[in-house]
């Protein structure tokens, strides 16, 4: 049977007493989170007002939309999407496929036996071939990967190593390993990782259980070093909240934006389709966004649980989220036209879009706004601001309460990390988006690329 249809199932879940279509919860939603947008509007006519006499009135109001209104509706949608999702429960299955396992690695000689050994551990009751691709290291994890893969594999796992003979980038390596390998599904993980023991086995029972037409399934990923610094504590909430909501959001509609190369599996007939992954500094997206034109669908398994390496250095973090925002530039340059494509998931590509004025504006705008509001100058920063908090307060809760009882079902607890939740509530975004906006704008003036390590 081909691995890209549902395989038997050993349990046949039972059947629900009343089902709300997805179509019907997206339009529901959509409904309410307009409501509040214009909501939002009507409270802010006297900030409009106020900001207008010093700015103009069109310049005000793209500052206030992109400061309030734009945000407002990003996260009553989002509230709104958490507490309807009823996703299909992940089922047992009869058979699991046979598995490749592609690893890329550039100089990752602390980490790469880790993550061997993670995978020599899996339940994957199936075959499952894992191939560390050396994308031309210089430090030694060859050598380590290569005394890893020939002790560390069990009975149903074939662990080897792919040497590059120079350093060409992700793209180039994943491509290499894919045409070594033969499995109809494949698997990319980071080489500085460390997975669940079931991390496979729920990524491809996730798979076998998603709707028809399902070509790669996200896995969860979260921060592994977190109490190293409070960079890294800050993190630590943006992949447990944000990153993990917004894909739990896209996939309940259907089209998860980005399969991210650190932890997801892909079909082999679906890569071979698109041309595999493509020679980008963004190409995890980019790819993503292929598949995504074809009108397949992208999802997300919330409890297959990957633990990587975040940076813990102020330099590494903005060397990484400028490659991601140029890897969604990129997106957009060749895959523009999924704008106009008639799919739910059409409104977080226009969401995503709308990333670049949203970063700009709270770039050159609000952060300046808050130092004229120390002053006593309230035109962009001041009482108005203060009424986002109670909607901020409450998506905080509702994804908390969601990635708890994740957690939960798994046997996993919550660290404690109030100081990194203060750090990434109040302080976090200050460094995120003027950083994005660097990225944006190197991407515009076509500077040098370079993936590097992180």
């Amino acid at each position: 049977m081909p691995p890209s249809e549902p395989g038997p199932i050993a349990e046949v879940a039972p059947r629900r007493r009343f089902y709300v279509p997805v179509p019907a919860k997206f339009a529901l939603i959509l409904v309410v989170a307009l409501a509040w947008a214009a909501l939002s509007v009507w409270l802010s006519r006297p900030w409009l007002d106020g900001l207008s006499t010093v700015a103009g009135f069109w310049l005000a109001l793209f500052i206030i939309a992109f400061i309030a209104y734009v945000p407002g509706f990003m996260n009553a949608f989002l509230v709104g999407s958490m507490l309807a999702d009823r996703r299909p429960p992940r089922r047992t299955i009869a058979h699991y496929p046979d598995l490749c396992v592609l690893v890329a690695s550039y100089n990752e000689r602390a980490t790469i036996a880790d993550t061997l050994r993670s995978l020599a551990d899996q339940d994957y009751p199936g075959d499952v071939e894992v191939l560390v691709i050396d994308d031309g290291s210089t430090d030694g994890s060859l050598e380590i990967a290569r005394d890893e893969a020939g002790h560390r594999s069990r009975p149903g796992m074939l662990q080897r190593v792919l040497a590059m003979p120079a350093n060409g980038g992700k793209a180039r390596a994943l491509n290499a390993g894919l045409a070594a390998t033969t499995q109809e599904l494949v698997v990319t993980i980071d080489a500085d990782s460390y997975l669940r023991r079931d991390a496979l086995r729920k990524l491809v029972e996730r798979f076998l259980s998603d709707p028809p037409g399902t070509v790669a399934v996200a896995g969860c990923v979260l921060v592994r070093n977190s109490r190293q610094n409070w960079l890294t504590r800050a993190q630590e909430w943006d992949y447990f909240h944000g990153i993990a909501a917004v894909k739990r959001m896209q996939s309940m509609y259907h089209g998860t934006l980005v399969a991210q190369g650190a932890f997801s599996l892909y079909t082999r007939t679906a890569l071979i389709e698109v041309g595999a992954w493509p020679e980008c500094v963004g190409e995890d997206i980019v790819l993503s966004w292929a598949l995504l034109r074809t009108g397949a669908r992208v999802g997300y398994c919330e409890d297959a649980c990957l633990f990587t390496q975040v940076p813990d250095t102020v330099r590494q973090f903005a060397r990484q989220r400028r490659r991601w925002s140029r890897g969604l530039m990129e997106a957009f340059a060749r895959h523009g036209s999924l704008l106009v494509k008639p799919r739910m998931t059409t409104l977080f590509i226009w969401w995503n879009l709308l990333f670049l004025p949203l970063d700009l504006v709270f770039t050159l705008a609000f952060l300046p706004g808050l130092v004229l509001a120390l002053f006593g100058y309230y035109w962009i920063a001041g009482v108005m601001t203060l009424l986002v908090l109670p909607l901020a307060a409450i998506w905080n809760l509702v994804i908390f309460r969601v990635q708890s009882g994740m957690f939960k079902s798994q046997n996993l607890k919550v660290r404690r990390n109030i100081r990194g939740f203060l750090l990434y509530s109040l302080c976090y975004t200050m460094l995120l988006q003027p950083v994005c906006v660097m990225g944006y704008t190197a991407e515009l003036l076509r500077l040098r690329k370079n993936w590097g390590t992180k």
